[in-house]
């Protein structure tokens, strides 16, 4: 089963989601509380995807996503939003994001995206693809300084590997299937590469690898 927290301030949106989730036969949804109880009820359930609201009036979804992300094991965030283009998008997924789900993304839609989540995957609106797209400079304009090209180097070909499909969007299994690897394999490639390149997520790691040019020189 992968196991659910949802954070919103609206009781109602809250429950719909609970409901939705909940119709899925390998999810559930262990905890839907508001931004003030969101880190206690993480601690408490252990959930393998946390869908947090980015805005709230009691506590600021950034602040929550900083505290989930700084504890030992932290579950996959994803950040709920009204809006398809949110201020916030970049500020979110350089704190360790693992992507944006609209708040009237379709039901029969959401489960999927919880198990992308879930499996290692990245799951964004169009809009807040592009934005996060038009951020990043060219790769011929930008100089990747000695630090980023050290933490590069230490990466072992089959981990480079891993980076550049997973910047390429693919969740571990998908990544496994395409290397021949075992999904476990993948996952503890995954958080060398995450280690050794000193960031808190995939998104970062992508944006670096783009920004590195990995993904020109793969194709």
């Amino acid at each position: 089963m992968i196991r659910v927290v949802v954070v919103d301030d609206e009781a109602l949106v809250r429950s719909g989601f609970k409901m939705i989730l909940n119709a899925a036969p390998d999810i559930e949804v262990v905890a839907a509380t508001n931004g003030a109880d969101a880190l206690d009820a993480v601690r408490e359930n252990r959930p393998d995807v946390v869908l947090l609201d980015i805005r709230m009036p009691d506590v600021d979804g950034l602040t929550v996503l900083g505290q989930v992300r700084a504890l030992p094991e932290p579950p996959v965030v994803a950040m709920l939003t009204t809006f398809d283009a949110d201020e916030y998008v970049l500020t979110a997924l350089h704190a360790g994001a693992a992507g944006f789900l609209l708040k009237d993304t379709e039901p029969e839609h959401l489960a999927q995206l919880v198990r992308t989540l879930a499996a290692g995957g990245v799951v964004m609106s169009a809009k807040a693809s592009r934005t996060l797209l038009r951020s990043l400079p060219r790769t011929d304009d930008f100089a990747v300084d000695r630090e980023v090209t050290a933490r590069l180097e230490r990466l072992t070909g089959r981990e480079r590997d891993v980076l550049v499909l997973l910047a390429e969007g693919l969740s571990n299994a998908e990544i496994g299937v395409r290397l021949h690897l075992g999904t476990g394999t993948v996952k503890d490639h995954v958080s060398a590469v995450l280690t050794k390149l000193r960031v808190s997520g995939r998104v970062q790691a992508a944006l670096l690898a783009q920004r590195a040019g990995l993904l020109e020189d793969s194709r």
